[in-house]
């Protein structure tokens, strides 16, 4: 089994949410669906934080997540020290997002959604890796920062 991936979405991603997680099950990963389970309306911040918080905590995870534009999941998730959620619109944004800012939450925009650009996007983010160096010192800033403000 390959490492651990956790998954969240709102009503409007929640078609997107699917494709991922059958995506990733073609793929091996080990997947923990955080919801929804279908697409009735929800509130974007509640399934944020249900995979921000799972991810801050494990060791070797990672978390995607979706919304309608993916902006309201991404304010959301880093809001939780320790993460680093990219949200992700082209093979290239995710390839940075991993190599230079060590992203923790992969986030994507459900509407509307394109299969092919979807599953180059999380090829590519699943197998890049932190270059370090110079993004080393960056990304150390940016934990410094979940620090600083933690106990305001």
């Amino acid at each position: 089994m390959k490492e651990k991936i956790y998954l969240g979405s709102d009503h409007a991603a929640f078609g997107l949410k699917e494709y991922v997680k059958d995506f990733l099950l073609k793929k091996k990963y080990e997947i923990h669906d955080l919801g929804p389970y279908d697409d009735e309306s929800v509130d974007y911040p509640d399934y944020a934080e249900k995979v921000a918080v799972k991810v801050s905590k494990a060791k070797k995870a990672r978390g995607i997540l979706s919304c309608g534009t993916g902006i309201g999941m991404s304010i959301s998730a880093n809001k939780v020290p320790g993460i680093r959620a990219a949200l992700v619109r082209t093979p290239f944004d995710a390839k940075m997002s991993r190599e230079h800012n060590d992203s923790n939450i992969l986030v994507l925009a459900g509407r509307p959604f394109n299969k092919n650009n979807v599953s180059k996007i999380l090829n590519i983010w699943l197998t890049a890796k932190f270059e370090g160096g110079r993004h080393a010192r960056r990304v150390g800033k940016i934990k410094r920062l979940d620090k600083k403000y933690l106990n305001r």
